[in-house]
């Protein structure tokens, strides 16, 4: 939704013109509707028509309509342009911190008070006992409460005026066509920010920033743990120990914001944590403790003074982006969000130039600070200047969004996709990470891809052009698809009933094949849309030749970007429902329950993925399903193998709970492969005497059915011709050979 209605005057640069579903009622003058439930459509005698997006349609919008987003696929070029403007984009921030709030605005006398007051040394509550033993005096502490509040409130919300600048100028950079019109309000929004960027300036002592530097460089002193003065803590180790962590709890306060050394007399108290006050040498450990504390405090001033001679230093600092973490607790974080009181402080006191959207910021300042910004490296990207930097102009986007990018326009005037759109795309739509989305290259021809993947081929140099994503799959193929499947039964225990099927069982193996994975698809997602969603899903992945492709690693918070759960249910079957036992040679031992030598034929390349098909590495093979294994899918490290290889070797190390591993779910031919080979083999069993049963066989159905066997062929074939076929009928014709011997045996 956009917060803000899109209004007439607002370019649409490329997007000019570009056909949108409008819906109204029949008269002349009626407003425009993008949904045809709109509320304020109120009649059923509704006309739909394509109109081009311009001023003239944009100002016969009704106002919710205006408001609204969903003019277009989310994966379109116009879609994402809407999608930056809307919700908390582009429109919302050009309108947030551009004047002072009247909810939030402080007087100027008010912030100096405050500021003044935050600089001097705080009265002791003991001290302010007056000589008739009356109460405390405790305005002063009430009052630098209070200050602290505002010192809070000015310096949050002066990070969020300058979070809001920097995504508004980021979000003009992306569209070149709106720079004009933004500029003014772009102007309004810096010159605010100065405003509350010179009432912060009053609360920070730029001086005690650089003892703050300072006291960040010390080196660990030589701790004087032998000294008969701490002898109340304890032993010489124990007083080692203690001054230790006194030492370092000191240096991390002293180097987090610019306050004096009043703000940390607390810290000397947890050295004698613990101690009775009426010890032994109590009283003398505490003063030893206090002048032990002050004397750092003096070297870190002694420090910040001796380098005030060296003069001031230009460095550029570039901040990091703004994130959004989707894991509860939601926040967002980079940028300001995670800097320091101290960082924080330098930024706002030392700031000489910004480039807002690129987030690199010029400043000058001491030596001290200059060390310290350069060792934060893995915090902020810092880089010292012997001479000011010049001033960074923003880059024009080398392939600026418009149509054509994406799914918009007919395919042969498509244009290359870059790194650039699809970040683009993805933090417009972060659930495009989750997509699948078919692309065209001269070097893997079509295939079917995760974002994650295209974007690493991208950054290798190659060159894709988007042909169609999930969301442009054909209704008029997904919703018979979905109306086949059915609703998920209400009240029923199990969903797929666990029950032996015979051999000549219809629905025999039928846990191996395409229309049980579309059904697991479908029934396991939570709501209906899920449902829709992972048939889409499935649908673009069936066609994957190698599903460790779909692999799309994991994104900044850790979040497995895998296919959902029910997908690769619809893709894979698990080891158990596959029953290799007609294929496998004979045995000699009656008690063994031995093959048929049955040829495996379209079986033979079914696809067997696991994490492990190497006995000499260490690990047994495990399945995706399988709780051992911590993967949600599978990854591009898996092994695979086929049907053909499981039977010629024996000597994998699987897993006894899953089998070790999970096979790719069998198509309509394989599965009547499956299952014609089930019945053969369980017909040879019968016509063997040598399992009992011999007697009783009813061999005019047995011949019978060896007849339909031996015209097996695949689905939509009318011939058979290979290796495979000739062993099939071998079998089929020795099979009936013993079936006409024992009918003629049978009295």
């Amino acid at each position: 939704m956009l917060d803000s209605p899109l209004t007439a005057d607002i370019p649409l640069g490329p997007f000019q013109d570009a056909p949108i579903t409008v819906h109204a009622a029949r008269s002349k003058n009626a407003k425009f509707h993008i949904s045809a439930t709109c509320t304020q459509l109120r009649t059923r005698d509704i006309t739909t028509t394509q109109l081009p997006l311009n001023a003239e349609t944009i100002g016969r919008l009704c106002a919710r309509c205006a408001g609204s987003g969903q003019w277009a696929s989310p994966t379109s070029g116009l879609g994402i342009f809407l999608r930056a403007l809307g919700g908390l984009g582009l429109l919302y921030q050009l309108q947030q911190y551009a004047a002072p709030d009247p909810d939030d605005c402080w007087e100027q006398d008010v912030i100096q008070s405050a500021a003044a007051l935050l600089r001097t040394e705080p009265v002791e509550p003991a001290a302010a006992v007056p000589e008739d033993d009356e109460e405390p005096d405790e305005e002063d502490w009430e009052a630098r409460d209070e200050a602290k509040r505002l010192l809070e409130s000015v310096l949050s919300t002066w990070r969020g005026a300058a979070t809001s600048l920097h995504l508004a100028r980021a979000g003009v950079a992306l569209f070149p066509w709106l720079a004009q019109w933004a500029e003014p309000k772009l102007a309004a929004k810096q010159q605010y920010l100065e405003v509350l960027r010179a009432q912060a300036v009053l609360f920070v002592d730029s001086e005690g920033l650089v003892a703050a530097a300072a006291a960040a460089a010390m080196e660990e002193p030589e701790l004087p743990s032998e000294d008969v003065a701490f002898s109340a803590i304890g032993t010489g180790e124990e007083v080692g120990v203690r001054l230790k962590a006194l030492w370092r709890e000191w240096q991390g306060e002293a180097g987090r914001g610019w306050e004096g050394p009043s703000a940390r007399t607390y810290l000397a108290y947890g050295s004698t944590h613990g101690i009775r006050p009426n010890r032994k040498g109590y009283a003398e450990t505490r003063d030893a403790v206090d002048e032990l504390v002050a004397t750092w405090e003096n070297q870190a001033r002694e420090a910040a003074t001796s380098s005030a001679h060296g003069g001031l230093q230009w460095v550029s600092v570039r901040l990091p982006e703004v994130k959004e973490d989707p894991t509860p607790p939601w926040r967002e974080h980079g940028f300001l969000r995670d800097l320091d009181d101290w960082t924080n402080g330098v930024l706002i006191t030392h700031l000489a130039d910004a480039d807002w959207a690129g987030r690199i910021f010029t400043l000058r300042v001491p030596k001290l600070i200059v060390d310290r910004l350069l060792s934060r490296s893995h915090h902020l990207h810092c880089e010292a200047h012997q001479d000011r930097p010049a001033p960074t102009v923003p880059v024009p986007s080398a392939g600026p969004l418009r149509p054509g990018i994406f799914d918009d326009t007919p395919v042969h005037e498509r244009q290359p996709l870059t790194a650039q759109h699809l970040r683009l795309l993805r933090s417009m739509w972060p659930a495009a990470a989750d997509e699948l989305y078919t692309v065209f290259s001269t070097d893997g021809g079509a295939e079917v891809l995760p974002l994650p993947v295209i974007e690493k081929r991208l950054d290798r140099g190659w060159q894709y052009f988007l042909l169609a994503g999930t969301a442009d799959l054909p209704a008029d193929v997904i919703e018979p698809w979905i109306r086949k499947v059915g609703p998920r039964p209400e009240g029923q225990e199990s969903l797929w009933p666990q029950y032996p099927r015979s051999a000549h069982d219809p629905l025999h193996g039928d846990d191996l094949g395409l229309a049980q994975g579309a059904t697991r698809a479908a029934w396991l997602g939570y709501e209906h849309e899920d449902a829709e969603r992972n048939l889409r899903l499935l649908a673009m992945a069936r066609g994957v030749r190698d599903l460790r492709t779909l692999d799309g690693g994991y994104d900044d918070h850790g979040r497995s970007r895998s296919l959902p759960r029910p997908v690769w249910l619809g893709l894979l079957a698990h080891a158990e429902d596959l029953d290799l036992e007609p294929f496998e040679a004979p045995d000699a031992d009656r008690w063994r329950s031995g093959g048929s030598g049955i040829p495996l034929g379209v079986l033979a390349d079914v696809q067997v993925y696991t994490t492990n098909a190497n006995p000499r590495i260490q690990g047994k093979g495990h399945s995706l399903f399988c709780p051992h294994s911590r993967e949600h899918g599978v990854v591009a490290a898996d092994d695979l193998l086929t049907v053909a290889d499981l039977l010629d070797d024996d000597s994998y190390d699987w897993c006894s709970k899953c089998q070790g591993y999970a096979i790719r779910r069998l198509t309509d031919t394989q599965l009547s492969y499956y299952r014609a080979a089930h019945r053969l083999h369980d017909i040879a069993q019968e016509l063997d005497p040598g399992r009992g049963g011999h007697d009783r066989l009813d061999t005019e159905t047995i011949i019978r059915q060896l007849r339909e066997l031996a015209d097996w062929r695949p689905i939509g074939e009318d011939h058979w011709y290979t290796s495979g076929a000739r062993r099939w009928r071998r079998i089929v014709h020795e099979l009936q050979a013993k079936a006409e011997a024992a009918g003629r045996d049978t009295p």
